[in-house]
């Protein structure tokens, strides 16, 4: 009895206390939601995602490439911190992530002040000092949800999982790409007050939102281009339409507006902008998603919209 009792004592002296048992589950539901929804909406997203990302200053060769590793990334974080065995790995890959992010945001705070930077598809949030206070509660949620979860094990199934997340990311952004070529536009649209239809010609549609300053950089580099004589240009206002109209004035960008979002935002699914559809015979060629020099220009150019 007394070799019975000395052999258990170290298994039963390593035991946490239930409530901090409770506490670690609890930390780590928190922290899988977080992290799950926020890495399925970019791998379901990556358009949307990666156009946050440039205005963000990411530079655009590689806003695509890194939201689909952010999201590989994020997901893995949330499902393996769901597994208590995987708890701690998981963990661990969230508190990194969020370290990187913080240090990103604090190191360019004074460009990246009142952007939007939502994670998270039902949550907008904006860059500033109470962001570092939101980050840093997740922060402690997992940090609770590592630090007090067992030694994680089972590295070759974790990288199962891995696996799994990472092709149903390919596919996921293989279907997102095959989506944007060809995709069939409205029969018509209402522009400058009278119908228009998108079934004919060379059509440029850029999405906008009169508010942001990268949507007027956008504008204004676009109305110094040299545009093909036969290309049509339709200027849409994501928000505050009543200053569409300001907008183009004051960027010289010559197009001509419509009001008609809904029906166009059904069918390409743009961000807030700046985002462009090209579009011929009324079918679409392709997006114009990216707005840093030298893009848009080299787009156009490919599409033949510009000389």
């Amino acid at each position: 009895m007394e070799a019975s009792s000395s052999a258990d004592f170290p298994a039963r002296s390593i035991e946490l206390p239930p409530w901090k048992t409770v506490a670690s589950h609890i930390a780590a539901l928190i922290t899988a939601i977080l992290f799950i929804s926020a890495g399925v909406w970019k791998i379901t997203s990556p358009f949307q995602v990666s156009h946050m990302m440039e205005q963000m200053l990411v530079p655009y060769q590689l806003s695509i490439p890194f939201t689909l590793m952010l999201a590989v990334g994020e997901t893995l974080a949330g499902v393996l911190v769901l597994v208590p065995r995987f708890r701690r790995w998981g963990a661990w890959l969230a508190v990194f992530l969020l370290l990187a992010f913080m240090g990103y945001i604090g190191f360019n705070y004074a460009k990246l002040t009142g952007l939007d930077c939502s994670c998270f598809p039902w949550l907008k949030r904006a860059i500033g000092p109470a962001f570092f206070w939101e980050d840093a509660a997740m922060l402690a949620a997992a940090l609770v949800a590592g630090w007090w979860a067992p030694p994680s094990n089972g590295l070759r199934n974790a990288l199962v999982v891995l696996g799994v997340i990472a092709v149903f990311t390919g596919v996921s952004y293989g279907s997102a790409v095959t989506h944007l070529s060809g995709t069939k536009a409205p029969d018509t649209i209402t522009v400058d007050g009278k119908s228009f239809s998108l079934q004919h010609g060379r059509i440029l549609i850029f999405f906008f939102d009169p508010t942001c300053p990268h949507c007027e950089a956008a504008a204004r580099a676009m109305s110094a281009d040299h545009w093909k004589p036969d290309v049509v240009r339709i200027a849409v206002p994501v928000t505050m339409a009543q200053w569409g109209a300001s907008f183009l004035h004051d960027t010289h960008f010559d197009a001509h507006l419509t009001g008609d979002l809904e029906p166009l935002r059904a069918t390409f699914k743009p961000p807030d902008g700046p985002y462009a559809v090209a579009l011929e015979g009324g079918r679409e060629l392709g997006p114009v998603a990216h707005f840093d020099a030298p893009e848009p220009a080299v787009t156009l150019r490919k599409f033949g919209f510009i000389d």
